[in-house]
């Protein structure tokens, strides 16, 4: 027998530590239905019995403000879980029990894990669990998920507490209202079977939609809505606003109940106080950002160089060995298009892996909030909500699920605004662009080269977002509270699972998007108006220029004449568009060095396309210009395809006046000079 657990809690609360070590590697990721929100499912099994696990979205509350609050609430009410289990913060409980008893009005069966007991006991709380247990009803798990105590203790409360009857929350100012719809609701048969009639009933005093809609298609609606008028009449002489009263009521009671099971020693100094001082200084927070960014990337190139190495050396290998079982145009096939094509890729997979494990252990320290904090005012003065910072820093490692991410932002016009300017933040596809460039032309101050390139793309965002803030979404943007989560000590097991998960999605690109793009290059490579040009056409430099691909770089290369770039350089940027890997696929296919990232550079380095300065304004070109086909699609699926179209547009001509002045004002210093 199986039975369904979810897992729910606010952001930061150490959710997902509970949920990778309840389940371990038994899990599985997709999106719930109708939206792009991420589903997780995992399982594990105890007394018998096997439990499906449901990771719903990190949420402060049920009221269906956002996308994720939604997947949440209807995923409750209507799969009605066995359990759900609530991961409290113990270090914030006034906060995340808010959440809880919006659970409890639902009529969730509910077990609270109580998280972060060591945090909490630094920062010099003394909480009494059974006191809380007494006053909530409902069971309490004390645990420090990120050291794996309680998951145990976890799973057998859960297995207990199958088939319980959910505690019920009490609302005394507001019972007597609340009795009254319940009694008229339960004379549908329908409503009384599906929902809780007392989340019916409170919800109907805060008029939400979601529940009216519920009630208008019963066979009590009539009576209900005149019975309600009524109460929202006496209630509006009691008080200036309904809902703010409602809420003023669930923190009353969730107050009291802190107060009593817990206490605190006063002017407890916490690890957490100590660091923000510095990371959340004034002054000091930016500067401080930018030096762990750039420690990152340096630690990005430095750890990875070996193994690109060894995988260079590996593909290097295959290629020859497949081209010495094959002849003809089936050797060219393999081993100059699908071999050398995915291992001019694969080799970058090594730096990709450093870079996403470099920013999961900033975010499971803490430090990633912290980054958002300092960079609030910043993003105020250039027209951007507080919220947009995290989607802008997610772009760091793809746009796709940043784009997503900006559902949590409320305001239409801040969320398209923050769309619009996050495919300028430099993913890692565009990194192994830089890897290859900047190794060609700047060897020897090639990280900070790259992180040059995210800077970059920071301050055109800003940039952008300030012009589009004032010319299109006039306005200012809409206020941001932050809560800053206490610092973890990073968990390895955390920060490898979300690497892995991270690089993953890379490799799935590389065998289908990537794989098809440098296939359709070497297509176009060997065959041209005359038919199929031979397997030598990559190695024969005649022969290429009879080719599909060098007529459509030769009809394109004098729009990028004043950039001096050739038509290799225009064919490699004309495919990047499918993804932004494949610039380097095509580098190595069209200068026949394929796998070889050394023979690459040293191929750009001393082709003539390029000086230190027109490399550098090509960098700029890639990280600015036409976003990959996966982003154009989620802009689209998002906010539609005029917005997807526009930033394709302004993204183009952004991109070839940047590296055009980049080239002007390079070769003026240089001249100068």
């Amino acid at each position: 027998m199986q039975y369904e657990i979810a897992l729910i809690g606010n952001p930061n609360t150490g959710k997902s530590t509970v949920f990778n070590a309840l389940t371990g590697l038994k899990q599985h990721i997709g999106n719930w239905p109708g939206v792009t929100v991420e589903k997780k499912e995992g399982e594990f099994k105890y007394g018998g019995f096997k439990y499906k696990v449901v990771d719903l979205p990190g949420v402060y509350g049920l009221t269906a403000r956002s996308v994720d609050e939604q997947v949440a609430r209807d995923y409750i009410i209507n799969e009605k879980p066995n359990v759900v289990v609530d991961i409290v913060d113990a270090s914030n409980i006034e906060r995340n029990l808010y959440l809880t008893f919006q659970l409890l009005e639902i009529g969730a069966n509910v077990v609270i894990a109580l998280n972060k007991m060591d945090l909490a006991k630094e920062m010099g709380y003394n909480i009494d669990v059974k006191r809380l247990e007494e006053l909530l009803g409902v069971p309490v798990v004390p645990m420090i998920a990120s050291k794996e105590q309680g998951i145990e203790e976890l799973k057998k409360t859960i297995d207990k507490s199958i088939g319980k009857k959910p505690s019920e929350v009490i609302y005394s100012n507001f019972e007597p209202y609340i009795l009254r719809l319940i009694n008229i609701l339960s004379k549908d048969n329908g409503l009384k079977d599906k929902y809780n009639l007392k989340y019916l009933a409170i919800k109907s005093l805060e008029n939400d939609d979601y529940v009216i809609e519920i009630i208008k298609n019963s066979s009590v609606y009539s009576e209900f809505k005149e019975e309600l008028s009524d109460i929202l009449n006496e209630l509006n002489k009691k008080y200036e606003d309904v809902n703010s009263a409602i809420a003023d009521e669930r923190y009353r009671i969730i107050s009291n109940i802190v107060n009593d099971a817990t206490t605190k020693k006063a002017g407890a100094l916490t690890t957490t106080k100590m660091l923000d001082e510095v990371f959340t200084h004034k002054y000091l927070g930016i500067p401080i950002l930018i030096t762990f960014l750039w420690m990152a990337f340096q630690f990005t190139f430095n750890v990875s160089a070996p193994y690109s190495d060894m995988i260079d050396t590996f593909f290097g290998w295959l290629g020859d060995f497949v081209s010495s079982y094959f002849t003809g145009w089936v050797a060219s096939l393999l081993g100059d298009g699908i071999i050398a094509g995915l291992g001019s890729v694969l080799v970058f997979l090594p730096p990709i892996i450093c870079m996403f494990l470099a920013f999961s252990f900033l975010e499971d320290s803490g430090y990633m909030a912290r980054a958002a904090f300092v960079m609030d005012k910043v993003m105020n003065k250039f027209g951007l909500h507080g919220k947009s910072v995290i989607p802008l820093v997610m772009g760091f490692g793809c746009n796709v699920p940043a784009i997503m991410a900006t559902r949590t932002l409320e305001d239409e016009k801040d969320r398209i605004l923050t769309i619009l300017v996050n495919p300028l933040m430099s993913c890692s596809a565009r990194l192994p662009v830089y890897v290859i460039i900047a190794g060609a032309f700047f060897a020897a101050n090639a990280g900070s080269v790259v992180t040059s390139m995210y800077v970059l793309g920071v301050v055109l965002a800003l940039i952008m977002a300030y012009l589009f803030r004032k010319l299109i979404f006039k306005g200012k943007p809409s206020h941001f509270i932050m809560e800053l989560p206490p610092y973890n000590k990073p968990n390895w097991k955390n920060i490898l699972g979300n690497t892995w998960e991270r690089s993953s999605k890379f490799l799935t690109k590389a065998g289908t998007i990537i794989f098809g793009g440098v296939v359709l290059v070497w297509l176009l490579s060997v065959f041209g108006p005359a038919g199929y040009l031979g397997a030598g056409a990559l190695d024969n430099e005649a022969l290429l220029a009879k080719s599909w691909v060098a007529l459509l770089g030769h009809s394109l290369a004098p729009i990028f004449s004043p950039m001096g770039w050739d038509w290799k350089a225009v064919v490699a940027l004309f495919f990047g568009f499918i993804a932004k890997e494949v610039v380097v696929g095509t580098f190595g296919m069209l200068y026949g060095v394929g796998e070889d990232d050394v023979a690459l550079q040293s191929a750009i380095a001393h082709s003539g396309a390029f000086d230190p300065v027109t490399a550098y304004a090509f960098m700029a070109f890639v990280l600015i210009y036409i976003p990959c086909v996966a982003t154009i699609g989620v802009i689209k699926q998002e906010i539609g395809w005029k917005w997807a179209l526009f930033t394709v547009g302004y993204g183009l001509i952004l991109a070839y006046i940047v590296a055009l002045g980049i080239t002007v004002i390079g070769h003026l210093i240089f001249y100068f000079k």
